[in-house]
């Protein structure tokens, strides 16, 4: 390990003991500028928030700079919301923190979502003890997935996977070397795929769960209800909103018609009035002809832009996505690909526009229902990427 002014360790002890950067005079950031439905989903938040600013410069300083956020930092507070824990991705390994004030050190105990949904899964779970008045938080050991899945103990009342200490590594000097000379060694379980949920189902477990009166709503419903709504990002995201009294967040035509929400502001949609000639310039009803909404999305080290925008008349609308790289005369490589998706993300006809060389742009053009769902993807995988559904 490197020799960082915030890492520290106890005499004789082999646990990380780490700092809280700048404590306590910026303790929080997330959990203080978000809201949460209860008070203990805001204290859930604040450990989580504690332990990512002590363990994340840690990763990044010993490990790679490039150690970030799964699936990215706006994400967070819709998952602490309802569930502990935070994820961090190094390169190609996920790293899940799992804080806890308990000051018995002899379990390790991890919400299940974090074990059994195959897009949340880690390939490593470190053990964090979380001193909230102390201003420092203590790494005293970690485990694999395998491990928790096979070693582990499951308690179906609170849903958690617990190992014991004994059968988890505490020394975190072993941690670096495990990564660089045991990278072919499965660190994963082979996990089932959970059932696609019909979309009446979710919005009524939406509805019903979206009442911050269920405190708990993890364990308010069978887990493989709550693991379809928790994997989808946007479902995961409109049930926080729902819990939190937000109105819609992502209505493609109020965003156009009024102005772009904060919650979208926040992770990039803009909104542009391009210049159209007399010929081109229709629009739907009620929306400026020219009006587009724009997201700019790094992908690969480069910038692209997402476009949205309506077409044809305003009796038969369509909505036409585009994407094309930020730089003026730059084009999108060969194999990248614009992607559409239902709300429940299945494919349909003429759902994506494949680059096979170097083009200026890809788009696909959808025809929606008022109050319809959809779903966007591009491949490669932009940076900060999170599914959301946007409503037309």
């Amino acid at each position: 390990m490197t020799a960082n002014p915030t890492v520290f360790t106890f005499a004789d002890s082999t646990d990380l003991i780490l700092e809280v950067p700048n404590y306590p005079q910026n303790q929080v950031n997330i959990a203080a500028s978000q809201s949460f439905s209860h008070p203990s989903s805001w204290y859930q938040a604040y450990l989580n928030e504690i332990c990512l600013s002590a363990v994340l410069p840690w990763l990044q300083e010993d490990f790679t700079r490039q150690a970030k956020v799964w699936p990215y930092t706006n994400s967070l507070a819709s998952i602490w919301e309802l569930v502990n824990g935070t994820a961090v991705t190094l390169d190609v390994t996920k790293f899940i923190l799992v804080p806890s004030e308990n000051i018995d050190l002899s379990e390790l105990r991890v919400p299940q979502e974090w074990v059994d949904l195959p897009s949340w899964v880690g390939d490593y779970y470190l053990a964090v003890q979380v001193e909230p008045d102390a201003g420092y938080v203590r790494v005293w050991g970690y485990c694999s997935h395998a491990q928790l899945k096979n070693q582990g103990k499951y308690d179906a009342g609170d849903r958690t996977y617990t190992l014991d200490a004994s059968d988890i590594t505490t020394d975190i000097s072993v941690l670096p070397v495990e990564l660089q000379f045991c990278f072919q060694t499965a660190t994963r379980s082979q996990l089932a795929t959970l059932p696609t949920l019909p979309l009446a189902q979710v919005q009524n477990l939406i509805t019903r769960l979206g009442n911050p009166e269920v405190i708990t709503p993890r364990l308010a419903v069978p887990f493989e209800l709550w693991g379809g709504l928790m994997e989808h990002g946007g479902w995961r995201k409109s049930l926080y909103e729902r819990r939190l009294g937000l109105p819609e967040q992502r209505s493609v035509l109020q965003w156009l018609q009024e102005s772009v929400s904060q919650t979208a502001e926040a992770i990039g949609w803009g909104k542009l009035n391009l210049q159209l000639s007399a010929a081109g310039a229709r629009s739907v009803e009620g929306i400026q002809p020219g009006a587009t909404l724009s997201r700019r999305l790094a992908i690969a080290g480069q910038t692209y832009e997402l476009l949205i925008s309506p077409q044809g008349e305003p009796e038969e609308p369509s909505w036409r996505f585009e994407l094309r790289n930020a730089t003026v005369g730059a084009v999108i490589p060969g194999g990248f690909k614009l992607r559409l998706l239902t709300e429940d993300l299945q494919p349909f006809p003429n759902n994506e526009d494949i680059a096979t060389t170097a083009v200026e742009q890809l788009y696909v053009e959808v025809a929606l229902d008022a109050g319809e769902g959809i779903v966007w993807e591009v491949e490669p995988l932009p940076e900060n990427y999170d599914q959301e559904i946007l409503r037309f």
